[in-house]
């Protein structure tokens, strides 16, 4: 199984190329300070350099883990 990250829409989209606007979208991402967790797959990840300008990514961390 792949690692999570967690991923925040840190800036608006206006402005933004359409291709940019589609690819947050498919992140799962709406409004500005929106949250998503998805694995950290070769795809997910292309994604996020895509639009690295716009977010911020973490590490996923399990609460019930510890």
């Amino acid at each position: 199984m792949a690692d999570k990250i967690v991923i925040q829409l840190k800036k608006s989209t206006i402005g933004c190329k359409p291709n940019q606007r589609a690819t947050v979208r498919c992140l799962g991402l709406r409004k500005v300070s929106s949250v998503s967790v998805q694995e950290a797959t070769p795809a997910i990840l292309g994604m996020v350099r895509t639009v690295s300008h716009l977010v911020e990514v973490r590490p996923y961390q399990d609460k019930e883990k510890k």
